[in-house]
């Protein structure tokens, strides 16, 4: 039997970066129940970032380097690396992960675009897909695209098909939502104005949208994401109900920029798709902050809670 099948597994993420101290930090300010959760990290890197307490296991990977806070170093991805695949290795109920630096990584010769890419590679064993969603209380997008070049962005009818139903799955089975309405975001601006500046819309989207209403599920015709973004962010900032239970963004600034105009401190960026959901600050390493004790914790906080409460 998995004895870690029903605990929350929490990384520290780059040792170099704020990702150990908004761990401590949030620890000690959650009422959890310590048998729930095991820290993957260095026991010595805890010790460094103020951790005194000892209810929590520790799975505690060897770490050879110095802390260069603020650097980017190859021993430092090769142990952000090391702490993601442990983290996939015991099979834990959810994994939350602290901020990593991609180009630490990839000085290691760990060659992905982010931690989401990571886990699909060790979690994925079926064809499962890893999607990025990230939540705001009931603010919540969906990334049809993630770290990619604005000028490769290739949106086709099969992928929206695929990640909408992703996304359903994902409010029926780990959510109270069963019948969940979805807001959907252009490609192009005003919509491509009748395939004047864009035909994405015409001939890839609304098909797609037709496919997915065949299919029982509640979503939108394509929308300028100028009015329904921004009427989303209005609703947020007021703390009004949102019209639609997720938004559908086509790529990444067009999702992140008003999710983290109301969300900064407590949006977090939740991987689903995978047979492990994950939860992570919607934030970085700051290195411009690192090893000064002035990280706040309050969106590691809200990726622990999203974790628990899934």
């Amino acid at each position: 039997m998995n004895k870690y099948a029903n605990k929350i597994a929490i990384t520290t993420g780059d040792p170099n970066g704020i990702g150990g101290e908004i761990v401590v930090k949030a620890l000690d300010k959650l009422n959890i129940s310590p048998e729930n959760f095991v820290i993957i990290s260095n026991e010595k890197l805890l010790k460094l970032n103020g951790y005194t307490r000892n209810d929590i296991e520790i799975i505690n990977l060897p770490y050879e380097g110095e802390i260069n806070a603020g650097k980017d170093t190859a021993t430092g991805g090769d142990f952000s690396f090391r702490q993601l695949e442990k983290a996939c290795k015991i099979t834990p109920k959810r994994i939350v992960t602290a901020p990593v630096s991609k180009k630490s990584m990839h000085l290691a010769g760990h060659i992905y675009n982010g931690q989401t890419e990571v886990l699909e590679h060790f979690l994925s064993h079926n064809g499962e897909r890893a999607e990025m969603l990230f939540i705001c209380d009931d603010f919540r997008i969906l990334l049809l695209t993630r770290h990619v070049a604005l000028k490769e962005i290739n949106i086709t009818q099969e992928m929206i098909i695929n990640k909408i139903n992703c996304l359903q799955s994902f409010f029926t089975k780990y959510t109270k939502i069963k019948t969940p309405r979805f807001g959907l975001c252009a490609l192009n601006p005003h919509c491509g104005e009748n395939g004047v500046i864009g035909r994405e819309e015409l001939e890839i989207i609304e098909p797609a949208v037709k496919v997915l209403r065949n299919a029982k599920i509640n979503i939108t015709n394509p929308q300028s994401s100028d009015i329904l973004l921004s009427t989303a962010l209005i609703k947020a900032i007021n703390r009004e109900p949102q019209p639609y239970d997720c938004y559908i963004a086509m790529y990444h600034d067009q999702a992140l920029i008003p999710m983290k105009t109301v969300g900064k401190e407590k949006a977090v960026n939740t991987t689903i798709g995978l047979p492990i959901i994950r939860t992570s600050p919607a934030h970085g390493t700051a290195y411009d902050i690192a090893g000064k004790g002035l990280a706040d914790e309050a969106s590691m906080i809200a990726a622990i809670n999203v974790a628990m409460n899934l």
